[in-house]
């Protein structure tokens, strides 16, 4: 069992509900993660049970079956499940990006057709705009939307698609016109929709109980009604979805942090050296200190730009902060956990080497480290 962090909510209810995602963590996620990222299986069942307690709806309207979070405590539950296994927390907050653009882009009556179902908890979502030739640069995507006498046809391929295959609705960004920037359009896609496919998973070097594949459009048709938002601002809603997804994934990075660092305090004080327990040393005490110094502002940061989205203002910078900070933190703390367990860091007998692996690619999804320190500059230096 995990201790418990002294967390910043706002109420009581928000008390109660971290205390019932402490216990799933502890009681569902942590007893199982190892032997499912050991065998690389998708646990679509984990998923279920967090959509029964209401944890896949979290930060959106409770008139569609959502929970009216703010940001400051969904990003705390995010934080808590990837501190249990990081492949589910991750997947949580992918799902709320997916559902992004039809909760803040999508017309009041698609938004009531099928927003209830998409965060209700039985389904879950894929978010899909980067392709292989188009990853960092967004806008040079290539998938096509045809206007069509019912609607669209949709053809190309994407890539890197977290639950790709698995999920069961798909927020897709294709090309409606030649426009680099403004011929982009929003299409919210069934997961049970003829011609769309996914390829054979990636065979990644951590997280690999998160399926990651290409998704397949093979001329799928889609009615009129499942553009959402205008044609050709599709880029605007996909970076929108970004910056509350880094968000997120910040949020990740400190839950994955935060297990390294308690698993390097673990065994500093159970592991014996010269006589006495290693945490009795100098050295291992000053890098457990910058590595919970390194946690907590972290945190601090992934907070204080959540409290901004929550109060309804401009937080793309700092969501691009949170989102460097901690990634980079995270993948420090895994490096020092590793080095102070030594050996044992090194074999799979202990977490700690299973926490290195999957610090790795939050420096890279949702944007990668060097594209937040764009983002960071050029909001910065434009003004």
């Amino acid at each position: 069992m995990s201790t418990s962090i002294d967390r910043e909510l706002p109420n009581d209810e928000a008390r109660e509900l971290m205390a019932v995602v402490e216990q799933v963590a502890d009681q569902t996620l942590r007893p199982i993660a190892a032997e499912h990222e050991s065998a690389g299986t998708f646990p679509r069942d984990v998923f279920a049970t967090l959509g029964q307690v209401g944890l896949l709806g979290m930060p959106y309207p409770a008139e569609y079956g959502g929970a009216d979070l703010p940001y400051v405590v969904y990003l705390q539950v995010i934080e808590e499940l990837s501190r249990a296994w990081l492949a589910v927390g991750l997947g949580v907050s992918v799902h709320t990006l997916s559902a992004h653009a039809l909760a803040n882009f999508g017309t009041a009556d698609q938004q009531q057709r099928w927003l209830p179902e998409m965060i209700g908890g039985d389904s879950l979502g894929a978010y899909c705009l980067s392709e292989s030739q188009s990853g960092s640069d967004a806008a040079g995507l290539t998938t096509n939307a045809r206007r069509t006498p019912d609607g669209y046809e949709l053809t190309g391929t994407k890539a890197w698609i977290t639950h790709g295959g698995e999920a069961d609705f798909y927020t897709v960004m294709a090309r409606t016109s030649p426009e680099r920037n403004t011929g982009i359009s929003c299409f919210l896609v069934p997961g049970d929709a003829p011609g769309l496919t996914a390829a054979t998973p990636e065979n990644k070097m951590g997280m690999r109980a998160s399926t990651t594949a290409q998704v397949n459009l093979d001329h799928v048709q889609l009615a009129a009604d499942r553009l959402i938002g205008d044609e050709g601002e599709g880029l605007t809603i996909a970076l929108a979805a970004l910056d509350s997804g880094r968000l997120g994934i910040a949020a990740c990075a400190v839950g994955l942090a935060q297990s390294a660092l308690d698993e390097a305090i673990r065994y500093s004080k159970t592991r014996e050296q010269f006589g006495q327990p290693i945490s009795d040393f100098q050295g291992i005490g000053f890098m457990i200190a910058d590595m919970a110094t390194a946690i907590e502002s972290a945190r601090a940061l992934y907070l204080s730009a959540a409290r901004r989205k929550d109060d309804a203002r401009p937080y793309s910078t700092q969501a691009a902060m949170a989102k460097l900070a901690a990634t980079d933190a995270c993948m420090q703390v895994a490096i020092d956990t590793v080095q102070i367990l030594g050996g044992a860091g090194f074999v799979e007998d202990f977490p700690a080497e299973r926490y290195f692996r999957e610090a790795k690619v939050l420096q890279i999804v949702e944007g990668t480290n060097q594209i937040q320190r764009h983002v960071i500059a050029r909001n910065l230096l434009r003004g």
